[in-house]
């Protein structure tokens, strides 16, 4: 949000970027309230990378349709405007991340005459529910007690072809929240709390982490020399991507190595869902790999889990 915490981040942003102080400022409109503004003055800034061509104090389309978006979001939360579906969409995904604090509670006029009702929910949706509050994901200690060659038969060919299109928008999202973060934190580095970081920027996307830990000598397709090694390795999946592999001499290092590795492929321009072949349990498998935009031979540790198998 513009206050708080949001408006510690925008300061930290701006102190980094003085070049950008007076500019953002000439955008303020002469009616914004202080409220009103920090939060619109946080969705120009977060989302100016989205639009490459803005050039601060050069006027441009880009910067139009910019500042217009800015103007629909503050209008809707502010004064509780609605705009066409795909508008809304559109802006309340530019949005992720920006928390305003007590801001106004609009109704429409059959909310407020008692002709809508909210739906109960359903047996099934209370079900879901409580499925997905299970801790089933943040920090998952699954220590394979047998990592032999499963059969054939127990393979998918791999995630669903429209695997990588569905979950792009989530970590684009995710990119933003990892940006913004981190420049809070001062920017990447060795002494950060790496899974700390990622974990509240995936919780503020409404999601979680899974961790996946295996003791390093249980590991197939690995040398020799390594697998007489004590110690701990951790596998970061998200919405079943798999996001980075850390080793440690416990879950604790473990996990913090592999949110390290993990965070390093938010520092390009940009990160792209994918397809990748990696090795599972001696056989080589079709795996949703989150990467950046830096072409590189795409060499993967082994998988730990493999979320594509059939039920067993």
């Amino acid at each position: 949000m513009a206050e708080g915490r949001g408006a510690d981040i925008v300061s930290e942003f701006l102190s980094q970027n003085p070049h950008l102080v007076n500019w953002v400022e000439s955008l303020r409109g002469l009616c914004e309230t202080n409220k009103q503004w920090h939060a619109r003055r946080e969705f120009v800034l977060r989302n100016m990378e989205a639009f490459p061509t803005v050039q601060p104090g050069t006027p441009s389309p880009s910067l139009d349709r910019l500042l217009s978006l800015s103007m629909v979001w503050a209008n809707h939360v502010f004064l509780g405007c609605r705009y066409p579906q795909p508008v809304m969409d559109r802006v309340n995904e530019m949005a992720e991340g920006i928390t305003v604090i007590e801001a106004p509670e609009r109704k429409t006029r059959d909310e407020i005459m008692g002709k809508t009702k909210r739906p109960a929910v359903s047996a099934l949706d209370a079900d879901y529910q409580g499925k997905k509050a299970k801790p089933n994901d943040t920090d998952v200690k699954a220590h394979a007690k047998s990592v032999g060659r499963p059969a054939a038969s127990t393979l998918k060919p791999g995630p669903p072809p429209g695997a990588p299109a569905e979950h792009q928008p989530f970590f684009n999202r995710l990119y933003k929240a990892v940006a913004w973060k981190l420049v809070s934190a001062g920017g990447f580095g060795p002494n950060l709390e790496h899974f700390e970081i990622l974990r509240s920027c995936v919780e503020s996307c409404k999601a979680s982490l899974s961790c996946v830990f295996v003791p390093l000598k249980d590991i197939p397709d690995l040398p020799m020399v390594r697998t007489q090694k004590e110690g701990q390795v951790c596998e970061l999946r998200c919405h079943n991507v798999y996001i980075g592999t850390g080793y440690g001499r416990d879950d604790c290092a473990a996990r913090a190595m592999a949110s390290k590795e993990a965070l390093k492929v938010f520092q390009g321009h940009k990160v792209t869902v994918k397809v990748c072949r990696r090795r599972f349990r001696g056989r080589d498998v079709d795996d949703l790999v989150l990467l950046d935009e830096q072409s590189r031979s795409q060499v993967f540790p082994p998988a730990l889990s493999y979320p594509f198998q059939e039920d067993q």
